[in-house]
C-alpha cells in the first residue's frame, strides 16, 4: 500500500525538514506548526492547538470516523522541535542519495511525522475498521525536556489504552524500545571565601578544592551492577589564577533504569554536605523523565506488536536505551508503551543524520496494522 506512495512521503519529508526549528526559536516552530496543520487538515480529523508562550506551540489531532467503537484512544506521540540551530540547513540540505535521506532533524523525528499523516491518508483513502480513536500528540519541546508538554502528555495518557511513540528505532537492526533510563539534572553552587593567594592564603576557603572532593563523592554513586551512571559534564570555577575561588558549580546528568534508582539518586545528591571549613552548597534538581521501566503491559504490548509485525514478514526485536523521551512519562503512568516506531536510519543530532528511504513504506505498513488491531 505505502510502496507507491514514497516519492509523495519524500515530498512531505522535504517540505517538514525545511522547517527548520530549533527547540527555543517561537516563530521558527509556529510557522512550522502552521504547515502541519495544513497537512492534516483532513476529512475527520480534529485538530487542537495550544498556545506556548516559552516556544513552539502543541497540536492534537484527533482521528474517529464514523462507526468507531467509543473507546480509549491510540495516542501517538511525536515532536517537532530539533537540535539544530537556525542556519543548519544551508550546509546540510535535504537531499536522497540512493536509499538514504538526509537532513537536519530527519530520522529524529521528522520522518516519524510524515509516517503518522500517510497512515491517517491511508485510513481516509481506503476506510478501515478502526478498533478506538486514535489521538496523535505533536509537541515542539522534546529536546529540552517537554516542560511545557508534559502536562499535555500525560493527560492525554490516562485516558489512552496504549500509546505509540514514534521515536527512531534501536539500531543497526531497527528494535522498537520497551525500556529507557529516567534523565535527571543537578547543579552543585559551591560557595567558598575569596583571599589573595600570595599575600594570606590562610584566609580564604577555596571553592574549587570543595569541588573536587564533590567530585569523588558524586562519582561514588554511579553502579555498574544497576546502570547508574552520573556524568559531571560542566565544573566551572574560580576567577583568576591570584585568588582563592570563593563560587564553584558542578552540572551533573544522572541516568537510572529504574525509579528505586532515580530515588536513591536524588536522595544522595540532596544530601551532600561540604568537607572543608568555610564552605557552604546548594543543591538544586531532579529526575525530569521517570526512567521507562519494561513493566507487564509494555512486554504484552510489545508481544502483540511482534505478532503483528510477524504477518507482515517482519522479525521485530526489542531493546532498551540510556537516551529518554516523551514515553517516559507515559509508561510512568502505568499506561502501555511502546517506543521506537519510527522510521530506521541513523546519526540522530549529527552531521550525517538520515533515514533509509525503503523504510517508510515497511514502518507505515507497520503502524496501520498496529493501529487496526489494538
Amino acid at each position: 500500500m505505502f510502496t507507491t506512495q514514497i516519492p509523495s512521503m519524500l515530498a512531505s519529508m522535504r517540505a517538514l525538514v525545511e522547517h527548520e526549528t530549533p527547540s527555543l526559536d517561537k516563530a521558527r516552530l509556529d510557522r512550522c506548526c502552521d504547515h502541519l496543520i495544513t497537512r492534516f487538515q483532513l476529512p475527520d480529523v480534529v485538530i487542537d492547538r495550544f498556545a506556548n508562550d516559552g516556544g513552539g506551540d502543541h497540536l492534537r489531532i484527533g482521528f474517529a470516523p464514523a462507526g468507531t467503537p467509543e473507546l480509549p484512544p491510540t495516542l501517538l506521540l511525536c515532536h517537532y522541535d530539533t537540535v539544530f540551530p537556525a542556519g543548519t540547513l544551508a550546509a546540510r540540505p535535504f537531499r536522497v542519495e540512493g536509499d538514504h535521506a538526509y537532513g537536519p532533524g530527519i530520522y529524529d523525528m521528522k520522518a516519524s511525522i510524515v509516517l503518522a499523516e500517510f497512515v491517517l491518508r491511508a485510513f481516509i483513502a481506503q476506510p478501515a475498521p478502526l478498533p478506538r480513536p486514535l489521538c496523535l500528540l505533536i509537541t515542539s519541546d522534546e529536546e529540552i525536556g517537554s516542560r511545557s508538554s508534559r502536562l499535555l502528555i500525560e493527560d492525554a495518557a490516562r485516558t489512552a489504552a496504549q500509546v505509540l511513540v514514534l521515536e527512531p528505532p534501536i539500531e543497526p537492526h531497527a528494535a522498537l524500545k520497551t525500556a529507557r533510563k529516567g534523565v535527571g539534572r543537578f547543579v552543585v553552587d559551591i560557595t567558598g571565601r575569596a583571599a589573595h593567594a600570595g599575600v594570606e592564603p590562610h584566609k580564604g576557603a577555596s571553592a574549587i578544592v570543595e569541588m573536587a572532593q564533590q567530585i569523588l563523592a558524586i562519582q561514588a554513586l554511579n553502579d555498574d551492577d544497576t546502570g547508574t551512571t552520573l556524568n559531571i559534564g560542566l565544573a566551572n570555577g574560580g576567577t583568576r589564577a591570584n585568588v582563592v575561588p570563593d563560587r564553584a558549580t558542578l552540572t551533573i546528568d544522572a541516568r537510572t533504569w529504574t525509579v528505586a534508582e532515580a530515588e536513591r539518586i536524588t536522595k544522595a545528591m540532596l544530601a551532600l554536605r561540604p568537607q572543608l571549613a568555610g564552605t557552604a552548597l546548594r543543591v538544586t534538581g531532579s529526575f525530569d523523565r521517570p526512567p521507562m521501566e519494561r513493566g507487564t503491559a509494555t512486554a504484552a504490548l510489545f508481544a502483540r506488536a511482534q505478532a503483528i509485525g510477524a504477518t507482515l514478514g517482519m522479525q521485530l526485536n526489542e531493546g532498551s536505551t540510556g537516551g529518554g523521551s516523551d514515553g517516559n512519562f507515559t509508561a510512568a503512568l502505568g499506561v502501555a508503551t511502546l517506543d521506537g516506531l519510527g522510521v530506521p536510519g541513523a546519526g540522530a543530532h549529527a552531521e550525517h543524520e538520515h533515514i533509509f528511504v525503503a523504510g517508510l513504506a515497511e514502518r507505515a505498513a507497520l503502524l496501520y496494522a498496529l493501529l487496526r488491531a489494538l
